[in-house]
């Protein structure tokens, strides 16, 4: 069951193409910093590795983080850890669930979809969305999606990044 707020119509997505332009004038400064950050992580490589990045570097961040675990298993990605701010919109903390289970977004699909996109173009995803608080609010979000892999070919993880504000 969804814990999500309720989404006026489906996550809209915009990608990159290629990987490395960011539509800059349509993202939020911490989107667009954290995007920046990953890539300073790459070194020259397809995407860094989950050692590569020290929590001590990206303490501001780290509110609106979530990591996921892409497992070789019927749940295909598992929530391994939530920032603070990420628990609290969701009322909830996934942590160890599947995301069909846990997910925070228009539907199960939907989060599936975008996760699946970005293993298969091997390359970051930036979406926003409006949605509706439980009580009632609008708010907008706007995420980057991020591959990881800890031997540069395989995507095991994804890090992604979420800023929300209430309209």
């Amino acid at each position: 069951m969804s814990r999500s707020p309720r989404v006026d119509g489906q996550v809209v997505a915009r990608e990159a193409a290629p990987a490395q332009v960011v539509p800059a004038h349509s993202y939020h400064n911490d989107i667009l910093a954290f995007h920046a950050f990953w890539q300073r992580k790459c070194r020259g490589r397809v995407m860094p590795a989950r050692q590569d990045f020290d929590p001590g570097e990206m303490v501001t961040f780290l509110p609106g983080i979530v990591l996921i675990d892409v497992v070789a298993d019927a749940r295909r990605f598992v929530y391994r850890l939530l920032g603070t701010r990420e628990v609290a919109m969701r009322n909830a903390d996934p942590t160890g669930k599947g995301v069909a289970e846990g997910f925070y977004a228009a539907s199960a699909e939907a989060a599936l979809a975008s996760y699946e996109d970005v293993l298969t173009r091997r390359a970051p995803r930036f979406e926003q969305r409006r949605f509706l608080t439980p009580d009632n609010r609008i708010g907008h979000e706007q995420t980057v999606i991020l591959p990881l892999s800890d031997d540069g070919q395989t995507i095991n993880k994804i890090i992604a990044y979420t800023h929300h504000h209430l309209i």
